[in-house]
């Protein structure tokens, strides 16, 4: 059985750092504050595990589109926006 782990928010400034490192990523394009309130809104909205695959489309989204920081905003506003009004059915 995995360990759950939970990490402070430092530490994801690390991971974010390897993860741009890795993928030959700017750290700007990495938004983490963004992509938590994301998280946030569709846990609360729809459903926890709503949350995770919510932010793989908005990245999936934002990528199609050109994948600068405007793209990734608009996705995941447009995301935010349907959390907010699910209701379900």
């Amino acid at each position: 059985m995995t360990e759950s782990r939970t990490l402070p928010p430092e530490a994801l400034n690390e991971w974010s750092a390897a993860l741009a490192e890795r993928f030959g990523l700017a750290e700007a394009d990495i938004p983490i504050a963004l992509i938590l309130d994301l998280a946030r809104d569709v846990a609360n909205g729809v459903a926890r595990p709503a949350a995770p695959l919510s932010a793989f489309v908005a990245g999936l989204v934002a990528g199609r589109a050109g994948g600068t920081p405007a793209d990734t905003a608009a996705a995941v506003a447009a995301v935010v926006e349907m959390a907010r009004g699910w209701e379900t059915p």
